[in-house]
């Protein structure tokens, strides 16, 4: 089994894989529309993370990880309540930087407009403000906004989105100093 991670995945899985892939699913586009109040915000003051939104014209980069026998339905488990706040689980093909199929079926968490949980579209600089003061159980919104732009700046691909949000927080970050 394969699960694609697109958010804190990348960076914190949270299980044991036995293979990983960069890799970009087609279809999709990555927002921070989608509010914490469990993992990096709480209740009042929700956290904002990222989600997948269709868009035939799209194209995002991730990681694939392997799961293996017996730890497939722990680590579904662990991910079904991980990703409980209003994430749906998807079927996706995840290609590598050739365009090849990497992965013919990996599943996504992906939060839907209809959920509870959903915030919506904003400015970065109105998502880095919010970001800037959430924090929540798995830490602050911030380490998830710097992780996530830094781990795609790894993968050396342009996410315009993500790194609009984490250039805006910054300047947030160094002028509250």
């Amino acid at each position: 089994m394969w699960i694609f991670g697109y958010g804190s995945l990348i960076w914190k899985p949270g299980f044991a894989w036995v293979d990983r892939r960069v890799g970009f699913v087609r279809g999709w586009q990555r927002r921070f529309y989608q509010g914490s109040f469990d993992h990096r915000g709480v209740p009042g003051n929700p956290g904002r993370v990222v989600t997948l939104l269709p868009d035939d014209s799209a194209a995002t980069w991730g990681m694939a990880f392997k799961i293996e026998g017996d730890e497939a339905s722990r680590v579904l488990a662990k991910l079904d309540h991980r990703e409980k706040g209003g994430y749906e689980r998807h079927r996706v093909a995840v290609y590598s930087g050739a365009s090849q199929v990497a992965v013919d079926e990996a599943l996504v968490y992906v939060a839907t407009e209809d959920n509870p949980n959903f915030l919506g579209p904003a400015s970065p600089t109105e998502i880095a403000r919010q970001v800037c003061h959430a924090c929540g159980p798995s830490g602050p919104n911030t380490e998830y906004v710097l992780r996530l732009a830094e781990s795609l700046r790894q993968f050396d691909v342009d996410d315009e989105h993500v790194f609009a949000v984490d250039k805006a927080l910054r300047t947030i970050l160094r002028d509250e100093q």
